[in-house]
């Protein structure tokens, strides 16, 4: 199976999105923070790509299989998802939908 570094990021752009939609219910949210992939890649020569070259990710089988090792690098990308005015991606409700804290909790804190 190939599976462009390129295409191997927007599954991971999209996973997030759904997770974002389907927190939009709840009560506590999450931040995202810095996400590190790491890939097994191989480059090769494409004709349609700017710099000649594009970068398919390798399945672990492929790797072990014995995909010439010079012809394999490792590839560590971290990214931090933010939204599109720069605010951070949360995993959560509206901002506003509900108030701030936790609200009224004396009937779930022992005394």
């Amino acid at each position: 199976m190939e599976i462009e570094l390129a295409d191997a990021v927007a599954v991971v752009r999209e996973e997030l999105l759904e997770a974002a939609r389907r927190g939009a219910d709840h009560e506590v949210g999450f931040v995202v923070g810095p996400i590190e992939m790491e890939f097994a890649v191989e480059l090769r020569a494409d004709v349609k790509a700017k710099a000649g070259f594009k970068a398919w990710v390798l399945a672990s089988a492929e790797v072990q299989a014995g995909v010439t090792r010079g012809s394999i690098h490792r590839v560590k990308v971290t990214l931090t998802p933010k939204q599109p005015d720069g605010t951070d991606l949360l995993i959560a409700d509206a901002p506003g939908s509900r108030p701030a804290g936790p609200g009224d909790v004396s009937e779930r804190i022992g005394r």
